[in-house]
């Protein structure tokens, strides 16, 4: 007799319940401590203690948002914010228990705060800080004048800035170049797995701290190389990675069809540059390398061999560097591209408009139905609809769970401390466990902030463990009302896209092989029109596993086209490895073989975007299978074999 099926969770909740295996950043754990409570003892040594709990409310917006790796880019995330967050706790101020008028108000804030929070990674903190702070100040009494509110919010967040930027007299720079050493560190784990089945791991995780690096070193680099010569050599090393990345897939399809790895002197090669880059050290000996002998083989040895001569500084002149991916535009140009595309993107305002009906929907209900301290169902709103957190179904259920489990932790300390000079030492236990817990997830990032923003606010409102339940009942209501009005609503948000991001990167792909073996065609050109290619299928998995975090039907068909996704970056890597084959003696392609391959991949471009259905499709795609293409034409009929409708 078979035995019954267990019942357990589905995989959308428990993924979201299973803490990052990440370490604990012990200097932003400090900084947590040191910025919340420093401002609650200096209130109540002042007996202002509802002012430091102000100061401390803006700390812990500034401890949210630090949240960047480079001081410069530190700088703008955390005080950019501030000054959003000003201005809507400003604006919610001049409404507070004016009823209606209320209403009306947060719901145009919430509108704008959607709007702009689709631009970009700043900008979407300053959005979220600018409704925050509205709600807060429309829900809580708030010192008079109205101007002290936003000072003294503002000065919390100039303590953690402040705290932050301690160490950049003597850290200036190193985070940039930890991170491009870390990207080296990632391309040795690459060499190390050519051939075997966590190849494609590994090239993921190398696409994400290339992107992270290049985002770090272009992002705060001066407009003319004399004036940071330090970013412009991080920036060759980083444009020295370039061709080492496109030799790996073609020592991965040499190493899998001759089943023979890579001589270990090719990785440790690579770290030991890696060391180099992160001591920031020159004159080091040249590597010491087996004898090249196939075209793969030759590619690798000499992208290594020009790698070192960047990071040892042998290059005769290692400063002329070139950015692959662009040089950043001007400020000016930069605000007006976003105010442009967030007032015409269509995106942006179907978001500003599902937030903005959500906030007036919490408004309206707390302005009928009394409920004690209503702001908090509107600051649940806030955080479970941001669009860049992840899923808003699976946010609003983990939100529930992380709020009961803060307010487990909240209730025996707002019972049993007693208030005053106690807070102090019991805010800088629970404000460390912010930074701790955020690293690990949304519901533990949740339950770290709930007993915080309890203790803070009650030195406000003065209600103790009276906050406990109203805060409960309060986050469910918010939670409910994001997922009526702000997911089920609306059928983009339970009907995924994936499948038109991949037939996207289908065509992306189908441009960049044509333009690989074009004749004459510009090796620089086809450099960044790999690495936006890469760029984006980075994005597309982003996509692919919020998605998956989706219920049904979402999540399972997410599930199901995500083996097509891997498909399409082998191809890419097929692709590359073809023409670095080329590039180092084997003999090209026939243009014919070339057009049928592209003639594939638009196809197969164009089927995904007419249906959602999997229907396996085999395909006849000839060729020479000792040419350079045979690889290719292999992956291209797995994925068609795959996603052929």
């Amino acid at each position: 007799m078979a035995k019954p099926a267990r019942l357990s969770p589905p995989t959308w909740l428990t993924a979201g319940l299973r803490p990052q295996p990440t370490p604990v950043p012990w200097p932003a754990v400090v900084r947590a401590s040191v910025a919340l409570a420093a401002p609650l003892a200096v209130g109540f040594a002042t007996d202002r203690p509802a002012y430091g709990a102000l100061v401390s409310m803006g700390a812990l917006s500034g401890v949210i948002g630090d949240t960047a790796d480079a001081y410069r880019m530190r700088i703008l995330n955390i005080a950019v914010p501030q000054l959003f967050g000003a201005l809507g706790v400003t604006r919610g101020t001049l409404v507070f228990g004016e009823g209606w008028v209320a209403v009306a108000v947060l719901t145009l804030v919430a509108l704008v705060s959607g709007m702009i929070s689709s631009i970009g990674a700043v900008a979407s903190v300053s959005g979220l800080l600018l409704l925050l702070n509205a709600v807060v100040g429309a829900g809580l009494p708030m010192p008079q004048p109205w101007w002290k509110a936003p000072v003294l919010l503002g000065l919390g967040g100039v303590v953690v800035l402040v705290l932050t930027l301690l160490g950049w007299p003597l850290r200036g720079g190193q985070p940039e170049r930890a991170a491009v050493a870390g990207t080296y560190r990632a391309v040795a784990e690459l060499f190390e797995a050519a051939g075997t089945d966590t190849y494609d791991v590994r090239r993921q995780a190398v696409t994400a701290s290339l992107n992270q690096s290049y985002d770090l070193v272009l992002a705060r680099r001066a407009r003319q190389h004399g004036r940071a010569p330090t970013l412009v050599r991080l920036l060759s090393q980083l444009n020295a990675l370039i061709p080492l990345l496109e030799a790996a897939p073609a020592a991965h399809f040499a190493a899998r069809r001759f089943h023979r790895p890579l001589p270990p002197q090719i990785p440790a090669a690579v770290r030991a540059l890696a060391a180099t880059v992160e001591t920031d050290r020159t004159g080091e000996p040249a590597p010491e390398l087996p004898e090249a002998h196939r075209p793969s083989e030759k590619a690798v040895d000499e992208a290594l061999r020009h790698a070192a001569d960047i990071v040892n500084g042998t290059e005769s002149r290692p400063y002329n560097v070139d950015d692959r991916l662009g040089r950043p535009a001007a400020l000016r140009v930069r605000v007006h591209r976003a105010t442009r595309g967030a007032l015409l993107s269509g995106a942006s305002w179907r978001y500003g408009l599902r937030l903005a009906l959500c906030i007036g929907l919490a408004q309206a209900l707390v302005s009928l139905i009394p409920v004690p301290r209503s702001y908090w169902v509107a600051l649940t709103v806030t955080f479970v609809l941001k669009p860049d957190f992840g899923s808003v179904f699976s946010r609003a259920v983990l939100r529930a769970l992380g709020t009961a489990g803060g307010l487990l932790l909240a209730a025996p300390v707002l019972a049993a401390v007693p208030r005053g000079w106690w807070d102090v030492p019991v805010t800088m236990v629970l404000a460390a466990l912010i930074p701790a817990f955020s690293a690990k997830g949304y519901a533990f990032q949740t339950a770290a902030i709930t007993p915080v923003i309890l203790l803070l606010s009650d030195l406000l409102n003065h209600q103790s463990f009276h906050l406990v339940l109203p805060r409960l009942y309060d986050s469910l209501i918010g939670c409910a009302i994001a997922l009526i009005a702000g997911y089920l609503l609306w059928p983009e948000s339970w009907h995924t896209r994936v499948a038109d991001r991949l037939a996207d990167a289908v065509a992306d792909t189908a441009g960049y092989l044509a333009l690989a073996f074009a004749p004459g065609a510009d090796p620089a050109v086809r450099h960044r029109a790999r690495r936006k290619l890469y760029r984006d299928m980075s994005s597309v998995r982003s996509e692919f596993q919020r998605a998956l975090t989706e219920p049904p039907p979402a999540g399972d068909l997410a599930a199901a086209w995500w083996p097509l996704a891997i498909a399409v970056e082998r191809i890419v890597d097929a692709t590359t490895a073809a023409r670095i084959r080329v590039d180092h003696g084997a003999p090209p392609p026939e243009p014919a073989e070339v057009a049928a391959v592209e003639r594939q991949l638009r196809d197969m471009a164009d089927g995904l975007r007419s249906s959602d259905v999997l229907v396996e499709v085999r395909v006849d795609l000839g060729g020479d299978e000792d040419g350079v293409l045979s690889a290719l034409r292999q992956e291209v009929r797995a994925a068609r074999a795959i996603a052929s409708p």
